[in-house]
């Protein structure tokens, strides 16, 4: 049986009934196993109080015979639907509040265990549920490291081979391959392979009728996915030579990246390392081209707690990991961004990531 006492404890602190948890980081966390969330409803409750218990969809049996859970499992088929299993949870687990993650769980969950207990009060704790995987352990660390390395040596691989005249579509294709060639179980997120006035979208989709040329700031946003933790990495580059404006914006986020590192120390907040590296790019002649904040913390998920923004208090403590990722973005023009996987120890922090970050020319 899965050691699932933290969310006992957790729910005991909040004052609730119970926590459920579906499919997605937290879950996998909790029961070792990742499934799948689709349409059919599948959680899992742990009371503050008692024995788990689990409605499972029937053909998910043989896997979850794996998880080695112990609680009452409640079963349903596609042809019969799922209120009979969640009526046998509330008759088996009769609760009055439970704790649920507000960004996962979906609507029709919720209304089948309000439907199942009309008087049910479902309290969203997302931020104290994701919070207990907010501090890595070491073997969250190796994973990082692993997916991270995959990455950087997929990267060097396509870097080598971009020329005049390639597609983005081409360039990404080339990138996922590499990915899966140097051992990704999956992909963190679809890459960003955005070239030219593409780049300049933070979040720009690789064009199949766009052919790079020179002059052209060339970014990758990207990761892969190893024994289920994400890497996350930005490098930008310029095709062929790079213009004066090119190389000054360049160097403005270099340097606000670098002031993030210098920035980051235990009982720092969010806003404390943000404030420091925007006020790098608001110094500079750049102010307006600035679109994000300076990053958010990453593991099970690409974007997850701490958020790296003013305004937000949060202390960083030893053993978070968040992204540094300050950027320039020139609608219409072009865009930079420059993004390290950063580790919180406790006199600082220590970049996972190693790839150069020096204004780098390809495609010559």
């Amino acid at each position: 049986m899965p050691d699932l006492s933290e969310y006992s404890k957790l729910a005991k602190d909040m004052s609730v009934d119970a926590i459920a948890l579906v499919p997605g980081p937290n879950f996998t966390r909790a029961l070792g196993k990742p499934f799948m969330s689709h349409e059919r409803p599948f959680v899992v409750v742990i009371p503050a109080v008692g024995t788990p218990a689990a409605i499972v969809p029937n053909l998910e049996l043989g896997t979850w015979e794996l998880v080695g859970f112990e609680g009452a499992v409640f079963d349903w088929m596609d042809q019969s639907g799922y209120d009979s299993a969640f009526a046998s949870l509330a008759a088996h687990m009769p609760l009055r509040s439970l704790a649920v993650e507000g960004q996962v769980m979906r609507v029709f969950v919720s209304k089948a265990l309000t439907n199942a207990m009309p008087d049910l009060q479902i309290v969203d704790a997302e931020r104290e549920i994701s919070g207990l995987r907010i501090i890595k352990t070491d073997a969250d660390i190796a994973a990082l490291q692993a997916a991270i390395d995959i990455s950087e040596r997929a990267l060097e691989r396509v870097i080598s081979t971009v020329r005049v005249g390639q597609t983005e579509k081409q360039i990404e294709q080339a990138l996922i391959q590499a990915l899966f060639a140097e051992g990704a179980a999956s992909l963190a997120f679809a890459p960003i392979v955005a070239a030219g006035d593409n780049s300049a979208q933070p979040h720009g989709k690789a064009r199949a009728d766009y052919q790079i040329k020179p002059g052209d700031a060339l970014l990758f946003d990207f990761g892969a996915r190893k024994h289920g933790f994400a890497a996350d990495i930005t490098r930008t580059f310029f095709v062929g030579e790079v213009s004066d404006e090119g190389r000054a914006v360049y160097d403005t986020v270099l340097r606000a990246n670098l002031e993030g590192f210098k920035a980051c120390c235990p009982g720092a907040s969010a806003h404390d390392i943000d404030d420091a590296v925007t006020n790098v790019l608001e110094a500079s002649p750049y102010a307006d081209r600035i679109r994000t904040k300076t990053g958010h913390g990453l593991g099970r998920d690409v974007h997850e707690a701490p958020y790296i923004m003013r305004g937000n208090q949060q202390k960083i403590l030893p053993g978070m990991v968040w992204t540094n990722e300050p950027g320039l973005y020139d609608l219409g023009n072009f865009g930079v961004r420059i993004e390290d996987d950063v580790l919180v120890t406790k006199d600082g922090c220590r970049s996972l990531t190693s790839f150069p970050k020096d204004l780098t020319i390809i495609g010559r």
